[in-house]
């Protein structure tokens, strides 16, 4: 009979990460929690379980991110559905949306979600505040259907989803911009291990900065006078990307900070 228990020769139950990824598989293919799993290692799988586990466990061993696998991510107190055509959100970038929500407590926004991706930052945006008027961007309209499909899932529906590269699709000007727009650089080691993510997400020229430059450069014409921008950048730019704010006109310039300790985002006002 196979068992939880029998399972665990392969030697990636001997890493604590891995072993959580692959509680997950078997829960998925068990339709059991994850604490019954652990608690009960006596479980067994039916021969049609086990051989749906093994091709899933055979992906992740091959470097297919979880995220992709499960098919959905959290973010913020939102389950997100992800795919190859978009970024699998991070918790890095919660707290940009904590400081959105910070900026406009007890306002009634308009606000621009550029390079939306998943829609992970707009539709946390939208859940927190129903009452503000959300535009979300993206120039890929694979992604745009992800992140329209995590609205309906999410049961969101003031998010107007645009197809169009950063501020093409926009119209009027806004309280806010913010975007987590690619910042990494085309030489950087990490790429390797992002290989299965949209590059075309995660990689800028100039060092990481070429697109956070015509951000900065051009967001003054979409924003209402006082208007805030936000931008999510690589841990080692934030000196970077706060001189370009300062190009650019915008005052109260400073960076935030992950919840690993690291600059993540800056942000300035007109």
């Amino acid at each position: 009979m196979i068992t939880v228990h029998s399972l665990k020769s392969d030697p990636l139950w001997q890493s604590p990460l891995d072993r959580e990824a692959l509680y997950r598989l078997l829960s998925v293919v068990t339709g059991k929690s994850l604490s019954m799993l652990t608690a009960f290692p006596e479980t067994g799988l039916a021969p049609e379980q086990a051989a749906a586990f093994h091709l899933l466990a055979q992906r992740y061993r091959e470097g297919e991110p979880l995220a992709y696998i499960l098919g959905e991510q959290g973010f913020w107190s939102l389950t997100l559905s992800v795919s190859p055509d978009v970024l699998i959100p991070r918790p890095d970038t919660e707290c940009v949306v904590e400081a959105v929500l910070s900026l406009g407590a007890g306002q009634r926004w308009r606000v621009a979600d550029l390079g939306t991706g998943s829609g992970a930052i707009a539709l946390s945006l939208a859940k927190e505040h129903p009452d503000w008027e959300i535009v979300a961007t993206d120039a890929s309209s694979a992604a745009l259907a992800v992140a329209r499909a995590n609205a309906v899932k999410n049961r969101i529906s003031q998010v107007d989803f645009r197809l169009g590269s950063w501020f093409e699709p926009l119209d009027g000007r806004f309280h806010l911009i913010v975007s987590n727009p690619p910042y990494i650089a085309e030489s950087d080691p990490h790429l390797a291990s992002l290989t299965r993510e949209p590059l075309q997400a995660l990689v800028a020229p100039d060092e990481g900065l070429a697109d956070i430059d015509w951000l900065t450069a051009h967001a003054a014409s979409y924003l209402h006078p006082l208007g805030w921008l936000v931008v999510e950048h690589g841990w080692l730019q934030g000196a970077a990307v706060q001189s370009l704010f300062r190009r650019s006109g915008f005052r109260e310039v400073r960076t935030g900070y992950d919840y690993g300790g690291n600059p993540r985002f800056t942000l300035g006002c007109l």
